[in-house]
């Protein structure tokens, strides 16, 4: 890495400690988690870029910061780094605000990751130097294919909803870096605008489906059929309660029928992290 690209180094480094930390510690992972009750109940918004800085494991954790250590260089470089750090932390917001319009009516929704800044960060770059590449494992791939392939990665992720990555933050946090760096760099729009727009149209249009039409969040996919019925997004939330509900109330019939000493391990972790919500 350049000597421009120090911060983005910095960046990394603190990635690497609070997600460490957050492996390590179930209570701090919690505290600090974006959680859609936190926010907008408890007023907790410091998870708005706490979030940002957990990731669910290690490969979660490898794929951002090597995306951000191939990036960062030259959006430093061109823009400076004030420029750098402002993009980095308004696509960590911004993409965090998208999950919570998205997830605002499903109150235990959690997620992290530091995918919606990684994503301003690489569609910054990529809107200012389109024809630069990424390069692993002695494959190269063009930085507008890379682009492309995270967007389809990140709407794939939305619809398969299977894990605790902010795959909305995605799509939210690239927008957001890419119209800053447009916004600094105003030429950027007139020398690449075929590369902006065929990674920018999907993603807007995208954003505009979940929001205004969120029954196309299916759970299935084009990888994994369980031939059931398609839920929307709210139905998978609403079916969920009710088995959390369910096994819930069978657990504390179990403590008033045999007491609490007959509760396995998992049945203990489970009535305490209910109760805790």
């Amino acid at each position: 890495m350049s000597s421009s690209g120090i911060l983005g180094f910095i960046l990394i480094v603190i990635n690497v400690i609070v997600s460490y930390q957050g492996f390590t510690n179930q209570t701090f992972f919690d505290g600090y988690k974006f959680e859609v009750d936190a926010i907008l109940k408890r007023k907790d918004y410091k998870r708005l870029i706490t979030s940002g800085f957990l990731h669910v494991n290690w490969q979660h954790l490898v794929f951002n910061v090597f995306s951000l250590y191939v990036f960062s260089d030259s959006v430093e470089l061109v823009l400076g780094g004030g420029m750098f750090l402002l993009i980095y932390f308004i696509s960590l917001v911004g993409g965090d605000l998208l999950s919570l319009f998205v997830h605002k009516h499903h109150g235990d929704y959690s997620s992290v990751g530091a995918s919606g800044a990684v994503s301003g960060i690489i569609f910054a770059a990529i809107a200012l130097q389109p024809s630069m590449g990424v390069g692993m494992f002695f494959i190269y791939i063009p930085g507008w294919l890379y682009g492309i392939l995270f967007v389809a990665v990140s709407i794939y992720g939305i619809k398969s909803q299977k894990d605790n990555i902010g795959h909305e933050a995605h799509l939210g946090g690239a927008l957001v870096g890419m119209l800053a760096a447009i916004a600094v760099q105003p030429e950027a729009l007139r020398y690449n605008y075929a590369t902006i727009l065929l990674i920018t149209v999907p993603a807007i249009v995208f954003i505009y489906l979940i929001v205004t039409r969120p029954h196309i969040l299916l759970v299935d996919n084009l990888f994994v059929k369980n031939n059931l019925p398609y839920y929307t997004i709210d139905q998978k939330y609403n079916a969920e309660k009710k088995l959390e509900a369910a096994t819930i109330d069978a657990i504390l019939d179990k403590i008033n029928r045999h007491g609490i000493n007959s509760l396995s391990k998992k049945e203990k972790d489970l009535l305490d992290n209910y109760s805790k919500r």
